[in-house]
């Protein structure tokens, strides 16, 4: 086996709308610390590939009665029925030894798209449920995910005690709820509070800390990774 063959893969799923904002630049720079640190790195980028965020029955083949979105995951999944773009972002999950999901923090939590994209490809029958289970029994048991993202508030508005509370509060239902649910050993978040407040060379020393925290992940990660 090639060293190439060898190399782990990192699935990063960006959400920003905007090419040029400081989140983007933060996925770019986490990909490339990746990278250096060994990893292969696929992105997908979901507003520059305009994601179509809505779980909607018209994906799904037509059946009688209501309509039941994880029954119909499950039976698409079996019949071999998925959504061309949904089974292509599910066999690129499915490849992926590190998911990264990359965002700037919307409302305390996920941005619709990326929401959206959570609810689309985390299908029922493929990652969980059917022939797999729950948590440690899920089909991404094994494999590790991480949080990168940003804030409009600054760090100590997050802390216990704060403006908003901790930020592990707002976190927990991402952590817990959909990436533990479906399997994933959870990794500490990269988390840069508030850059739109920051000068031109703050912004660059946030960016060289988000290299050196996705740097040694990636050196734990990769140690474990299956």
């Amino acid at each position: 086996m090639s060293t190439f063959d060898a190399a782990p893969t990192a699935l990063i799923v960006h959400a920003h709308p905007e090419p040029h904002s400081f989140s983007t630049a933060q996925m770019a720079t986490a990909a490339q610390a990746l990278r250096d640190g060994g990893y292969r790195v696929d992105v997908l980028d979901l507003y520059a590939d305009t994601w179509a965020p809505v779980l909607a029955r018209e994906e799904f083949a037509p059946t009688d009665g209501p309509f039941k979105p994880q029954a119909e995951q499950m039976r698409a999944v079996k019949d071999g029925t998925l959504d061309a773009a949904v089974k292509a972002h599910l066999d690129r999950l499915l490849a992926a030894d590190l998911l990264v999901l990359s965002f700037p923090m919307w409302w305390f939590s996920l941005p619709a798209i990326l929401k959206g994209w959570v609810d689309r490809v985390f299908v029922m029958g493929g990652v969980f449920g059917g022939d797999h289970g729950l948590f440690g029994d899920a089909a991404l048991a094994g494999k590790q995910a991480m949080l990168l993202l940003t804030t409009g508030g600054p760090s100590e508005s997050f802390r216990p005690g704060g403006a908003f509370g901790s930020m592990d509060d707002f976190l927990f239902h991402i952590h817990r709820g959909m990436l533990e649910f479906v399997g994933y050993q959870v990794l500490d978040p990269v988390v840069t509070y508030g850059p739109a407040h920051m000068s031109d060379q703050e912004r660059a020393a946030a960016l060289e800390t988000v290299s050196e925290s996705v740097a040694l992940i990636a050196a734990d990660s990769k140690s474990t990774a299956r």
